[in-house]
């Protein structure tokens, strides 16, 4: 029942988190006691404050109480952003991961820490111990966040910035002149 509630109820939600301007990272339904808990994750590309948090717990909330037919019983709702500790999992994440240290645990070889650079279509460009490498999405196992307490070194952050510049130079085509 909580799954097929979910899959019915997650539209719904996910119209209301986007138009309230956020990604819709995770959606949940699970029975708790005679109530529904209704759990939401939301994500933002400069992240998500406590007021954000709270104007979307309003706009879901609102969404839910006008499909008050669909969940047709008592719900708690729980809005919160992804914790540092989720793992890096579809290119969104990676590009909002840009500049921060990431542990990535490939699926052949050793795992190794690096910098995230330009998150591309298939694979995102990280600096490993000063070599730029193109890691592709499908080659990672798990890939999360380091928690750093001080700012990442300034050449680091130029190497990264400087081959994200020579990839859109490469990918960008010439245009014709006019004849």
């Amino acid at each position: 029942m909580p799954n097929d509630l979910a899959s019915r109820l997650e539209p719904i939600v996910a119209e209301a988190v986007k138009a309230a301007g956020f990604d819709l990272d995770s959606f949940e339904v699970q029975q708790a006691g005679r109530r529904q808990l209704v759990k939401v994750v939301v994500d933002g590309d400069d992240g998500v404050g406590l007021d954000e948090v709270a104007s979307v717990s309003r706009a879901v909330s609102a969404a839910l109480d006008e499909n008050e037919h669909v969940i047709a019983s008592a719900y708690t709702l729980e809005v919160t952003s992804p914790g540092l500790d989720r793992p890096l999992t579809v290119r969104r994440h990676w590009r909002r991961a840009k500049f921060r240290l990431v542990k990535v645990t490939p699926a052949e070889g050793a795992a190794f820490i690096g910098r995230v650079g330009h998150a591309g279509e298939k694979s995102a460009r990280v600096l490993v111990d000063g070599e730029i490498r193109d890691v592709p999405y499908a080659s990672v196992t798990k890939a999360v966040i380091e928690i750093e307490f001080k700012q990442p070194p300034a050449e680091d952050l130029k190497l990264l910035e400087t081959d994200a510049s020579a990839l859109n130079a490469a990918t960008t085509e010439p245009k014709e002149e006019p004849k």
